[in-house]
């Protein structure tokens, strides 16, 4: 098994964790309620076979570095919010105060989690104890929705488990959340008709857009640069820095992409490969060691990449932000 900073890698969770708008603070919340400190994981099924059946408290632990990580990745978010979060107006201050409160936390923050096996059904839950600043820290700072948990699963130089969790912001999700109140109203005949008008001219706008954006982007790419598949009806219009935090200029120029094959460009814009400058294909270890097999790559270096100063510096913004690192 491959060591990790000391640690032997045992597994990933075989899903990742959406905050949901219940776990945050009231602060973050889209809907209403006070919310709830228990964490749905996914099946039960699922949930035992990765931390185990029978009843547990397990030892966990947050990065410093990595919260940093997500705050900045989410401070477009925070600084120009696309959701009706409650306290939306205060989402400038709300950052840099959280962004301080975790610079006084330790480079490792501990905590533990406990499973919640009264809660009866197939649905799997966590929680953690009352004043839990690693498990209330991600209460604090996560967006619902567009955030995700994924844990790793460790063993320490004693063979002593540990789970590695990590925040991430899903730029995809943002896009969707953002367009879910066109397809509220679509077909509604109670809606206004102004805002119908409205939200259509705009998804017009956005799809003429990104028709314009692919035609360029296939002018300079036209084939995927690690598959070589050149067929169009094949290739993916992928932005390196995601649409959700571009301006204008950025969600339609050309040297903000790559035309990449369908699994190629679910990895990238997920986060789980990126690229460096001297044209190397770099997998995430939140990647699990089995799926990077077989995924089937020989070698990561691929020439055709096109890769000129601009696209570099968009492929900063993927490195830093992206990136599963």
């Amino acid at each position: 098994m491959p060591k990790i900073h000391g640690f032997t890698f045992v597994d990933i969770y075989p899903q990742i964790i959406t905050i949901p708008d219940c776990f945050v603070t009231p602060a973050n919340k889209i809907g209403a309620g006070h919310g709830e400190a228990k964490l749905y994981v996914g099946t039960k099924d699922i949930m035992y076979d990765f931390f185990g059946k029978t009843l547990f408290s397990k030892n966990c632990f947050l990065v410093k570095n990595d919260l940093l990580d997500y705050m900045n990745s989410a401070k477009s978010e925070y600084f120009t919010p696309n959701l009706n979060y409650q306290e939306k107006i205060n989402f400038k201050s709300l950052w840099l105060d959280r962004v301080n409160k975790i610079k006084t936390l330790p480079k490792i923050i501990d905590f533990k989690i406990l499973l919640q096996d009264q809660i009866s059904g197939v649905r799997g839950y966590i929680n953690s104890e009352e004043k839990s600043i690693g498990y209330n820290i991600l209460r604090e700072i996560a967006l619902p929705e567009i955030s995700y948990i994924n844990i790793m699963k460790l063993k320490d130089t004693h063979g002593d488990e540990l789970f590695y969790f990590k925040l991430f912001v899903d730029f995809k999700a943002i896009v969707d959340r953002m367009w879910q109140p066109y397809s509220a109203i679509y077909g509604n005949k109670n809606e206004k008709i102004d805002t119908i008008k409205e939200v259509v001219v705009k998804n017009e706008k956005t799809r003429k857009g990104q028709n314009i954006y692919r035609e360029k982007l296939l002018s300079e790419c036209p084939f995927c640069p690690i598959t070589g598949i050149n067929d169009e009806r094949l290739l993916i219009a992928s932005h390196i820095k995601p649409w959700a935090v571009c301006n204008m200029h950025e969600q339609t120029d050309p040297k903000n992409g790559f035309m990449l094959s369908p699994l190629f460009d679910a990895l990238f814009d997920k986060g789980f490969i990126t690229f460096t400058n001297k044209k190397e294909l770099i997998f995430s270890n939140w990647l699990s060691p089995q799926n990077q097999k077989k995924i089937g790559l020989k070698g990561n270096h691929f020439p055709l990449l096109p890769l000129d100063d601009e696209r570099k510096k968009y492929l900063e913004f993927h490195r830093e932000n992206v990136f599963k690192k």
